[in-house]
């Protein structure tokens, strides 16, 4: 379990010019959870992500990972094992020469016997639907595919706990749905816990909870279902919610029997033709 615990964050850049970034959170994160972090540009969710693996420190409060304070500096290596981390540019995170010795790379880090270290790569690519790139030059691959290197080189790790920051943020619309199908199949398949930051509420409704952020605040928290209900305190926060719940609710206020949680086109479908 990942347990924060009031935890604020202070920007500093001097005396005069201290910005809050996040303000007393408290949050648990359950083994084998998938949780979307939502909120509008500056509301929080990348600084509480780099809290998570020790990328930053809290100001104030604490946040334990399987019971080790990130702020415990001799637990630190531990604590980054535990907790994967994949950021927005794939190409950012690529450091070797080919596909195997890319995933490699933390294994080596922690001096890993070689014939361990070979099966842990062969499980991660395949694990991530990237087994027959295993020697292909990682600047060759597609956006999406890159992305499927640098989450293979993070579960290779046997990371308990996968933080992803807006990872699809520069991928085609293909490249999406090829991670956010490996990213469901490790958290259904591999019970890896599984916090996704994200502005695309589509991609927010794929998740167990989601939990919103406003000006380093938590404003709404709950299944996905609960939280696009509040539509219009989402929209005060500079949120959308996803389109095919936006028609559920217009047709809701039309007088049709349809359920304003809805939040896939196939659920509506469902509802829909349950009425023909």
């Amino acid at each position: 379990m990942i347990k924060i615990k009031n935890l604020s964050y202070i920007y500093s850049s001097n005396k005069k010019n201290n910005v809050k970034a996040l303000d007393d959170i408290n949050i648990e994160i359950k083994n084998g959870d998938f949780v979307s972090i939502i909120g509008s540009n500056g509301s929080g969710k990348s600084t509480l992500a780099r809290h998570l693996n020790g990328l930053l420190f809290p100001t104030f409060g604490d946040i334990w990972v399987d019971e080790l304070n990130t702020k415990d500096k001799q637990h630190m290596w531990e604590i980054r094992q535990k907790v994967g981390m994949v950021f927005q540019n794939p190409d950012n995170q690529i450091v070797a020469t080919t596909v195997e010795d890319d995933v490699a790379f933390g294994l080596e880090n922690i001096g890993m016997e070689e014939n361990l270290m070979k099966e842990r790569v062969d499980w991660a690519l395949r694990i991530v639907e990237m087994e027959e790139y295993k020697k292909s030059e990682p600047h060759l691959l597609s956006g999406g595919q890159k992305q499927r290197v640098a989450i293979a080189g993070a579960i290779a790790m046997h990371s308990s706990y996968l933080v992803l920051d807006e990872p699809t943020a520069m991928l085609d619309p293909r490249g999406r749905n090829e991670v956010m199908d490996i990213v469901e199949k490790l958290n259904k398949r591999e019970n890896i816990t599984i916090i996704f930051i994200t502005h695309l509420m589509e991609e927010a409704a794929e998740s167990k909870k989601i939990i919103v952020l406003d000006m380093g605040k938590v404003a709404l928290e709950g299944k996905p279902g609960e939280v696009f209900k509040d539509s219009l305190l989402l929209k005060k926060m500079r949120l959308d919610i996803p389109q095919i719940t936006e028609l559920a609710i217009q047709l809701n206020r039309e007088g049709f029997d349809v359920p304003t949680d809805i939040l896939t086109v196939d659920m509506m479908v469902g509802k829909l033709c349950s009425y023909i």
